[in-house]
């Protein structure tokens, strides 16, 4: 069992010992020189690093002579927690908070082609109107009502699986909406007060927490390999998100949404078992087989 990181270790010196940690749990080596080139750092530095890591973590290293580097003992144990988003994210785009040079994934790795981008500049405005709680000009673009100038408080930034978009209050139509960032141009920040109905706290649907029950789809062959593929306890995952997040979630994971598990198609493996769950969440027109009358999406409203 590693020791505690002490409360004393400066910022940068907690990031080296988190890279050789996380090099030898996923790639099962490390060296001086991987510390050195990533750090700047001298040699003399790097090995005083990595016999602070062995004092920490004494199981977690064993020293190959011919290599000359230290490699993943049998008995390691992480010394830092890792999600599996976290680490996942790091072998495919390289592991750092810095934006300092290239960056290259840790392994082998290949990820979904990117069809949009949101413009760089476009975003700084609308993450800075978040940061500073401001409302914001913009011009957006939507499938209903094409072209438009609005104001809007945005309060949080969402990835929805496909797209980032931006939730916040729509000044126009007096709600809360999403807004895809791809969409929006021309942002400028407003310096002015906000009113109380405009914050996050009036935000019904933001604020309302929905559990989905997910089973495998009835009409699989073998249930129990998309139970394990989704970690499953006795058959059920269950997921708590936000009702303004919910039609997204469906639409991502292909989860058959219809009464009947009535969804054809090679895609849903899953389905959901709990419908009455979504009864007053907005965004279902884009929840897969699911239908009910007066039911609309805000998504770009």
């Amino acid at each position: 069992m590693p020791n505690p990181i002490p409360m004393d270790l400066n910022q940068a010196q907690r990031e080296r010992l988190s890279h050789i940690d996380f090099k030898t749990c996923f790639l099962g080596a490390i060296g001086r020189s991987d510390l050195v080139v990533r750090f700047g750092i001298k040699e003399a530095a790097a090995t005083r690093d990595i016999t602070l890591y062995k004092d920490l973590a004494p199981e977690n290293l064993e020293y190959d002579t011919k290599a000359k580097i230290y490699i993943r003992a049998p008995s390691f144990e992480p010394l830092f927690d890792y999600s599996p988003s976290q680490a996942l994210a790091a072998l495919a785009h390289g592991f750092g908070d810095d934006f300092v040079g290239k960056h290259k994934a840790l392994i082998a790795c290949e990820t979904p082609a990117q069809l949009n981008n949101p413009d760089l500049e476009t975003l700084s405005v609308l993450t800075r109107a978040i940061h500073q709680h401001k409302a914001v000009s913009l011009v957006y673009r939507s499938l209903s009502s094409g072209r438009s100038t609005r104001e809007v408080v945005p309060f949080v930034l969402v990835d929805n699986g496909l797209r980032w978009h931006i939730r916040g209050y729509d000044r126009k139509r007096s709600r809360f909406s999403d807004f895809v960032i791809t969409r929006i141009s021309a942002p400028e920040i407003l310096d002015e007060p906000l009113k109380e109905h405009e914050n996050r706290e009036h935000d019904i649907q933001w604020n309302r927490i929905v559990e989905l029950e997910i089973i495998p789809h009835p009409k699989l062959k073998h249930p129990k390999t998309i139970e394990t593929d989704y970690a499953m306890e006795n058959g059920v995952l269950k997921v708590n998100v936000r009702a303004a997040v919910a039609g997204y979630v469906l639409r991502c994971w292909n989860v058959d949404c219809s009464e009947k598990h009535s969804m054809d198609g090679p895609e849903y493996h899953l389905w959901l078992k709990n419908r009455q769950a979504l009864y007053g969440v907005d965004n279902l027109v884009i929840a897969p087989g699911y239908s009910q009358s007066n039911q609309i999406t805000k998504e770009g409203a």
